[in-house]
């Protein structure tokens, strides 16, 4: 779209490039990170705000939160990856029911469909939330790296192309000077602490 055309003026092919453009930014860059990423959400979690939710690797959600998919009952398709991201998290039927019923969903119902991994009291949500990114900084970066390249390979493997995937990951972590502090940390009952190598 030109700098001097407004939205109104767009033609169809530029405003689905923009969009385009958009949501890959966006959603993109959360789903190809390779450092782990943690979702708070402490109100409503509604169409493209529940897919950048779940653009992340877990997701904690408040005892008050709600949320919906919201497209149907607008009258919209889905945008920012939902039908993509939904698909993976919660299965292709729920996805369906989710997007078509445009239900709005209780935190608890939520963790029970899988689309949050923890539901906390309202009042602890930043504290918990933050305490989850702290220990996952901690964590071993080239590991964390590898498990998500694995996780991502294992939607579209065969099980024998998801071995071999795993096997290459394992022997490049085993390879790495983090693996031997973990083993070294484990042995001497102690917190490892990872560099990244």
């Amino acid at each position: 779209m030109s700098k001097s055309a407004t939205a109104a003026e767009a033609t169809f092919d530029e405003r689905v490039a923009a969009l385009c453009d958009e949501q890959r930014a966006v959603i993109g860059a959360l789903v190809t990170v390779r450092k782990p990423t943690v979702a708070a959400i402490a109100g409503p979690a509604a169409g493209a705000g529940l897919a950048l939710a779940l653009a992340c690797d877990m997701r904690i959600a408040a005892q008050s939160a709600i949320m919906t998919t919201a497209y149907a009952r607008i009258a919209l398709a889905g945008d920012y990856g939902i039908t993509w991201l939904l698909s993976r998290v919660v299965g292709y039927a729920r996805a369906r029911e989710l997007l078509l019923l445009s239900e709005r969903i209780t935190s608890e119902r939520a963790e029970a469909l899988g689309l949050v991994n923890r539901v906390v009291p309202d009042a602890d949500l930043p504290d918990l939330a933050f305490q989850l990114a702290a220990s996952l900084a901690e964590g071993a970066p080239v590991a964390f790296r590898l498990i998500k390249d694995n996780l991502e390979h294992a939607v579209n493997s065969s099980l024998v192309e998801s071995l071999d995937y795993e096997a290459r990951n394992h022997i490049m972590a085993k390879l790495t000077l983090d693996y031997k502090e973990g083993v070294r940390a484990f042995s001497e009952k102690r917190k490892a602490s990872f560099g990244g190598r």
